[in-house]
């Protein structure tokens, strides 16, 4: 299924993220039609990393103070240890994920990603995957944790590492261009302080 032409894709990133989780993704959504936006808690440009060393800076589309998630249609979030361990404590960062779920607009996740989804309260009860030291986190948190190269849980698209691009963004196009899918709003899901909560859609 193709992307509509002009779909607003969110992709959040903070400093230290895997630049090709970025750029191979984006380059994919870009090439099918979709307006990509990087919105960032960095100032003006946001550090890419490839694994231990620094790569290049991007500029930063969308402060995340000015972030909404109603403007956008679709959320992508690339991995990198220190880019999801920054936005899991941003209470912003955190709730803007949240309002993709609650709105039921597709999510494409991967490798140490999922660690935001976690403190946005939203993997209770999901099938996912990530990088492999995500494991416990994840199943802590009452997700059903898989090692597969890309996993589909009602528009929740996740996979494990830079290698698995490729089919990553075979199912973030379908998963992006069949829209909003009601089951991903569904259901209990955790606050940040772990306590069930309904979500609010």
């Amino acid at each position: 299924m193709a992307i509509p032409s002009g779909m607003k894709v969110a992709i959040l990133v903070a400093e230290g993220f895997e630049q090709v989780e970025l750029t191979g993704p984006r380059k994919a959504l870009d090439d099918a039609g979709a307006e990509t936006r990087i919105v960032s808690p960095a100032q003006g440009e946001v550090q890419g990393w490839n694994h231990f060393d620094k790569a290049d800076k991007f500029k930063v589309d969308v402060p995340l103070e000015q972030a909404a998630a109603g403007n956008f249609d679709a959320l992508l979030l690339p991995g990198g240890v220190a880019n999801p361990d920054q936005l899991r404590m941003l209470p912003k960062a955190v709730q803007f994920v949240r309002e993709f779920f609650d709105a039921g607009k597709p999510v494409a996740v991967i490798c140490h990603g999922p660690w935001t989804l976690i403190d946005a309260g939203v993997v209770q009860g999901r099938t996912i995957t990530s990088w492999p030291s995500l494991r416990a986190d994840l199943s802590n948190a009452g997700a059903k944790w898989v090692d597969q190269e890309v996993v589909v849980d009602n528009g929740l698209v996740s996979s494990r590492k830079p290698a698995d691009i490729p089919a990553f963004n075979r199912k973030m196009l379908e998963e992006f261009g069949e829209g909003r899918h009601s089951k991903q709003a569904g259901g209990a899901r955790r606050d940040p302080a772990g306590q069930p909560s309904q979500s609010t859609h």
